[in-house]
């Protein structure tokens, strides 16, 4: 009888610890999986760029990148000119809130390198204003960690939040357009954003003819809020020519789709600025002036 008990005991015993295994190599699995389609869907591109990019001593002067630039964009059918201005700077955010700290005895702070990109573009009636907010964190200037996007005029105001939560993005908008009002969706690639290119491509490990492929969302400073459009883009390197910047300049032409081509020219020695842009959609910049100081500071 005893005999019968232990062996029931230990039958039972080793079910149960073949189930836990089972369960166990399940969940691995499914881990392993997620993994394959979600944090190293960035990995495959970002070894064309240098992650220790933003950590030059350069972002540790206390002051902000402000660049301007001549610049074009079509509405309303028509060629606008204005200037628009890109910043760059370092800042300190806490886990809490996600944004940039008060208190800086927090045990729960993290560097990011934040880009603004601001616009105010006049029409014949009354004017557009922009400004995308974009934030990565320092030690990696090429996954997007949270980007802000609004856009005013006399028709209404639309705004939008992209955060990187894991393996996807957040997206929440509020925007005045039928069928669009506010809502909330995941975006499931991790995959670049056009707004992030004039940043990001500055970290590139420059190279003539380097090419590689890497996701990219549609541009999101606009003021519609639809789910966006995903491109699987072609970038390649190349140097321009001596007639366009006697200095020299890295050329990054960016296929997004067999009739969208972009362009972005940058200074061949570090910070890499941003010195030309020339987009599908009939996007221009031009840089005209470009300096470091505490614009927050009156």
């Amino acid at each position: 009888m005893l005999h019968f008990y232990l062996s029931s005991r230990f039958t039972c015993i080793r079910s149960c610890l073949s189930f836990l295994l089972s369960v166990c190599f399940l969940l691995f699995g499914l881990l392993a999986c997620s993994n394959r389609t979600g944090t190293s869907a960035a990995v495959s591109y970002a070894q064309y760029f240098n992650a220790n990019w933003a950590q030059h001593k350069l972002w540790d002067d206390g002051l902000a990148e402000v660049a301007e630039y001549e610049a074009q964009r079509v509405i309303y059918n028509k060629v606008r000119h204005f200037d628009y201005t890109l910043i760059a700077v370092k800042e300190d955010f806490n886990q809490a809130y996600n944004v940039k700290t008060d208190d800086y005895e927090r045990k729960d702070l993290f560097p990011v390198i934040k880009v603004n990109e601001f616009a105010r573009i006049p029409t014949d009636n009354y004017p557009y204003h922009f400004l995308t907010s974009l934030f990565f964190k320092r030690e990696n200037p090429v996954l997007l960690h949270k980007l802000t996007s609004s856009s005013q005029e006399w028709c209404g105001n639309t705004f939008k939040a992209i955060t990187h939560t894991g393996g996807s993005f957040t997206y929440a908008f509020n925007s005045y357009w039928d069928n669009q009002g506010t809502g909330e969706l995941k975006l499931n690639k991790l995959a670049l954003f056009e707004d992030q290119l004039p940043f990001t491509l500055r970290s590139l490990q420059f190279a003539a003819n380097l090419t590689f492929q890497a996701p990219v969302y549609e541009l999101q400073q606009t003021s519609k809020a639809a789910s966006p459009a995903l491109y699987q883009a072609t970038f390649t390197v190349s140097q321009s020519s001596p007639e366009e910047f006697p200095a020299g300049a890295w050329l990054v032409t960016v296929q997004l789709a067999p009739n969208k081509q972009s362009q972005y020219w940058f200074t061949r020695q570090y910070p890499n600025t941003l010195l030309r842009q020339k987009s599908y959609d009939g996007r221009t910049l031009e840089l005209k002036a470009i300096r470091r100081y505490a614009y927050w500071q009156h």
